[in-house]
């Protein structure tokens, strides 16, 4: 059990996110499903904070010289996919979220979703959705992989 803990707390890491957590459950040897939820529930957690927070927070970090760089750099961050998803709404970010691709993930997802100021009753479900796609993406393919090697050898 003190394994899929640190299953969640990887998983709420931003870039890590779930792709690295379940990657590390596998490579641990802790079973797939354990690892799935433990990564989708650390996933999601910091989702709302994100959607609720993100503008303040990104607003005080530019009153701040040594931050105010990153602020910039994660705005534009946000604005860069933006027309990505503005063009399908929630599908786009459910795909953007769900698509374990470098650069996309629930904590760029929800930026991007602040950025468009999506309301949280649209936002929270679609993220939810494509973070509940990754996992099944990155547990197939890492599990997969897995014993697929196994039967090899």
């Amino acid at each position: 059990m003190k394994e899929l803990w640190h299953i969640f707390l990887v998983a709420m890491i931003p870039v890590i996110e779930l792709r690295g957590s379940i990657v590390l459950g596998c490579a641990q040897g802790l079973p797939f499903l354990g690892v799935a939820i433990a990564s989708i529930l650390g996933n999601m957690l910091p989702v709302p904070f994100i959607l609720l927070f993100i503008r303040k927070i990104l607003e005080l970090m530019k009153r701040i010289p040594s931050l105010a760089k990153i602020a910039h750099w994660l705005e534009n961050k946000g604005h860069k996919n933006k027309d990505k998803i503005m063009k399908y709404a929630s599908l786009g970010l459910l795909l953007f979220v769900g698509i374990p691709l470098p650069g996309t993930g629930a904590w760029t997802g929800a930026l991007v979703a602040a950025m468009m100021d999506m309301r949280m009753k649209y936002a929270l479900p679609s993220i939810f959705a494509g973070i509940i796609m990754a996992a099944v993406i990155v547990t197939v393919a890492a599990y997969g992989s897995v014993g697929f090697l196994s039967f090899l050898l």
